[in-house]
């Protein structure tokens, strides 16, 4: 019998996973992703876009490497390629470190791993940003034992190269340990406009056993639509084959979402585009790249935060801008077939929240106007992905969105 062409095989099962799920679907409607995760979420349950294999502790380091070498040696039996798309930082992190175990089985290539620590490692990363020509936050690194000192001086600006408020969070590399650990209110990033908020805080983290590292960072001015996210794919070789920029609209704002996106326009910007370039391939970067970044209206520029080597869970507005990363991968791949670079100008509104939240909190007027003449895309509403028990489990999850934003939306852009 002959193999066919190709499999996806999706790590996660949250929005990201879902959306990848529907790419590969759009694109190739005769593929049907194999889907492997430790629990099925919310986004992806009750779905017709993919199969599904569930396998205790796959996200320990551990169990992952033996548990997925088994998946894609059987997988590879009915497969010429296999195509492998993590959708967390943890899953990107255990591929890169164990990628040479999987015996040339996953056909896509992931960035080395001493480059992944550098992009994790905050002094590295600003470092290399610096080399380059990047701009970044002003930042400090607490190790566990420091995280008291850092702040807890009679004037904070002798420890701090700036004054509060400031935003922390977890270091990446630390972020499956920061998840396993719990403490009152614990978030994915905080915002602290004093030190007694800030020192709170680590008192209460210091007794839940995380003894991983944190980032300490300048806030820069300016609420959500300050922000901006650009999304690209490099080709196996390291040239980059597309990017697209979004201007976030709104954020999350609960405990377990904080810092992700929850509705972005897509944007085009043709000297950001050629910088960010650049950079890329000069670092010989491969894969999907998710890059988060600000405007800071006091200079003029963009100031860099973070790359995280793989796509996000909002990196569906992409889709709605016209672009198909998963479709770039496979035709690069496993067809060797490859166009110019795709610089997306197309101006689309993705939306992971009702309508109804995007009137009431996004606060740019400009914005709430532009809004009105796009119907936005969702990710997780696909036409012939509506099973009745899915519809329902959809439309309580989105429900629920009112009552959060209710009770933890914070206007940032009055933040001093």
């Amino acid at each position: 019998m002959k193999k066919k062409d190709f499999l996806p095989i999706i790590l996660g099962s949250d929005e990201n996973a879902y959306g990848t799920a529907r790419l590969f679907r759009e694109a190739y409607p005769e593929v049907m992703p194999l889907l492997v995760c430790t629990a099925q979420l919310i986004p992806t349950r009750h779905s017709r876009l993919f199969d599904c294999r569930i396998i205790a502790g796959f996200e320990r380091e551990e169990v992952f490497p033996d548990a997925l070498l088994g998946v894609l040696r059987e997988c590879s039996r009915d497969y010429e390629k296999l195509l492998v798309i993590p959708c967390s930082d943890y899953y990107t992190g255990l591929l890169c470190r164990h990628y040479d175990r999987f015996e040339g089985l996953i056909a896509n290539r992931f960035i080395s791993e001493q480059l992944l620590e550098t992009f994790d490692t905050k002094d590295r990363f600003y470092a290399l940003c610096e080399q380059y020509g990047l701009d970044y936050p002003k930042t400090v690194i607490a190790a566990p034992d420091e995280r008291i000192e850092v702040a807890d001086r009679e004037s904070v600006v002798d420890r701090l190269p700036f004054d509060f408020p400031i935003v922390v969070k977890p270091e990446n590399s630390n972020a499956l340990d920061y998840l396993r650990c719990h403490f009152e209110g614990q978030k994915k990033v905080f915002f602290f406009d004093t030190k007694e908020e800030y020192l709170t805080m680590v008192r209460s983290m210091n007794g839940s056993g995380y003894r991983g590292k944190l980032i300490l960072q300048e806030f820069i001015p300016g609420g959500d639509d300050a922000m901006r996210v650009l999304n690209s794919y490099s080709d196996t070789d390291g040239t980059v084959r597309a990017m697209c920029l979004g201007q976030p609209v709104l954020e999350y704002y609960d405990p377990k979402s904080v810092g992700n996106y929850a509705a972005i326009l897509s944007r085009g910007d043709t000297l950001l585009y050629d910088k960010m370039q650049r950079f890329l391939q000069a670092i010989g970067y491969v894969g999907f790249s998710n890059i988060d970044m600000k405007y800071d209206s006091r200079t003029g520029r963009y100031v860099l935060f973070e790359i995280n080597p793989r796509l996000g869970r909002s990196s569906f507005f992409c889709r709605a801008a016209g672009i198909n990363m998963m479709k770039l991968l496979t035709e690069d791949v496993v067809y060797g077939r490859r166009g110019k670079c795709i610089y997306n100008e197309t101006t689309a509104l993705w939306s992971n929240v009702p309508r109804g939240i995007l009137t009431k909190y996004v606060t740019s007027p400009a914005l709430r106007e532009e809004m009105k003449q796009y119907k936005a895309l969702h990710t997780l509403w696909c036409g012939g992905d509506l099973a009745p028990a899915r519809v329902y489990r959809l439309a309580r999850y989105y429900a629920a969105q009112y009552k959060n934003f209710a009770r933890y939306y914070f206007d940032k852009s009055k933040e001093k």
